[in-house]
C-alpha cells in the first residue's frame, strides 16, 4: 500500500472513530439514553421529521440537548483547535516536542482567570472568566514575541526560551494570587485550571465556534505554505515566500484558537503534543493532509477521554484534563525515549 492510500485509510478509520465517540458521548452515561431515540430526537431537532423509534422521555430529551449536546460541541472545538495549533506549532518550530501552550498562552491564561476570581467578577456573569483568560493568552504571546523580535526577525529558538520564561513568570503571579484569595474562590480556579468539559453550555459554545472555525479554516488553507516554511529560511524565501510574515500569520492563528481552547474549557494538556504526532505517522508530513487531520484526532482523542471520564468511575466522573494526562503521558515519555535514542534530544 503506498503512502497516499495508507493516509486515505487512516483518514476513513479515524473519521469513522470519531463518529463512534460521538453518538457515545450522547448516549451513555448515568442517565442512558437509546440509541434510535436519541438519533431520532436529534434529526426532529434539526428539521427531519423521520420517526424509526420509540421517542426518548422529557428527561431524556433534557440531557440530550442542553447538557450533552453543548459538552460535546466542547469539546470536538476545543480538541480539533488544541490539536491542530499544536501542529501548526511543530511545523513552525520544526520540533515534534512543541505544543499550543508554548509561546505562553495557556500560562496567561491562567493568570487572566485567577484575575477574574480574584476580582470577583465570575459572580456577575459567566462570560466575565472566558474573557479575562482570553486577554491574558493574547498578553502573554504579545509578550514572548517582542521578547523576540529584533531587527525584522523572530528567532524560533529565542521565541521557545522567551516563551518558556513567560509562563513561569506569568505562572508566579498567578500563584502569588492563588495565596491571596480565599478557599472558595480557590477551589473555583483549581476546577478551571484541571481542564473539564462539565457544565458547558450552548453559550460556551457560541463563544468559541467563531474563533475555532475561522482560525482553524485559514491554518487548513495554510497547509502549502506551511509545508514550505518547514524547509527552512533560506528555501522558502527562494521560492518566494515571505518567511517572517506567514511565520507571525501561523503563530498568531495558533494562539488564537488555542487562546478561545482554554478560555472555555480550561486547561488541557497533551492533546497539541500527542495528537499531531500520532496523525504524522500515519497520514505522512504534508501539512496539507496532516493538518485537517490532526484536527479531526484531536476531535476524536478529547470526547474520547472525555466519555470514558464520565463512564469509567460512575457515579464519580473523572475531568476530561486529567484523562488526556492519563493517555497521554506515557506516550509523551515514550517519544522522549525515542527521540534520545535517535539524538533528538
Amino acid at each position: 500500500m503506498n503512502k497516499r492510500h495508507q493516509g486515505y485509510t487512516a483518514a476513513a478509520l479515524i473519521g469513522a472513530a470519531l463518529g463512534i465517540c460521538v453518538i457515545l458521548a450522547l448516549h451513555v452515561g448515568t442517565i442512558m439514553i437509546p440509541v434510535g431515540g436519541g438519533l431520532q430526537s436529534i434529526l426532529h431537532g434539526i428539521g427531519i421529521p423521520i420517526s424509526f423509534a420509540e421517542p426518548i422521555s422529557a428527561e431524556q430529551e433534557s440531557v440530550l440537548w442542553f447538557i450533552r449536546m453543548p459538552r460535546l460541541m466542547i469539546g470536538l472545538l476545543v480538541g480539533a483547535a488544541l490539536a491542530l495549533a499544536g501542529a501548526v506549532m511543530q511545523g513552525v518550530f520544526s520540533n515534534p516536542l512543541a505544543d499550543p501552550g508554548i509561546m505562553g498562552v495557556s500560562a496567561g491564561a491562567s493568570l487572566g482567570a485567577v484575575i477574574a476570581i480574584a476580582l470577583g467578577m465570575t459572580s456577575l456573569g459567566m462570560f466575565y472568566m472566558p474573557l479575562f483568560a482570553f486577554v491574558g493568552a493574547f498578553v502573554s504571546v504579545g509578550i514572548t514575541i517582542m521578547l523576540t523580535w529584533r531587527n525584522n526577525r523572530l528567532d524560533t529558538t529565542t521565541l521557545l526560551l522567551a516563551g518558556v520564561a513567560v509562563s513561569m513568570l506569568l505562572g508566579a503571579f498567578t500563584s502569588g494570587i492563588l495565596t491571596m484569595i480565599n478557599e472558595y474562590r480557590l477551589r473555583e480556579f483549581l476546577f478551571w485550571m484541571v481542564g473539564g468539559l462539565d457544565f458547558r453550555r450552548w453559550d460556551h459554545v457560541l463563544l468559541a465556534v467563531g474563533p475555532i472555525m475561522v482560525g482553524s479554516v485559514i491554518l487548513m488553507m495554510l497547509g502549502r505554505h506551511l509545508n514550505v516554511l518547514v524547509l527552512g529560511d533560506t528555501e522558502a524565501r527562494a521560492l518566494g515566500l515571505p518567511v517572517m510574515l506567514y511565520r507571525i500569520l501561523f503563530l498568531f492563528l495558533a494562539s488564537l484558537i488555542t487562546a478561545t481552547a482554554v478560555c472555555v474549557s480550561g486547561s488541557i494538556g497533551f492533546v497539541g503534543l500527542v495528537v499531531p504526532h500520532i496523525v504524522r505517522l500515519l497520514v505522512g508530513p504534508d501539512h496539507r493532509i496532516l493538518l485537517p487531520m490532526s484536527a479531526v484526532g484531536g476531535a476524536l482523542f478529547l470526547v474520547f477521554c472525555d466519555t470514558l471520564g464520565r463512564v469509567v468511575a460512575q457515579p464519580v466522573e473523572i475531568r476530561v484534563g486529567i484523562m488526556t494526562a492519563l493517555l497521554g503521558a506515557p506516550y509523551f515519555l515514550y517519544l522522549l525515549h525515542r527521540l534520545r535514542r535517535k539524538g533528538g534530544v
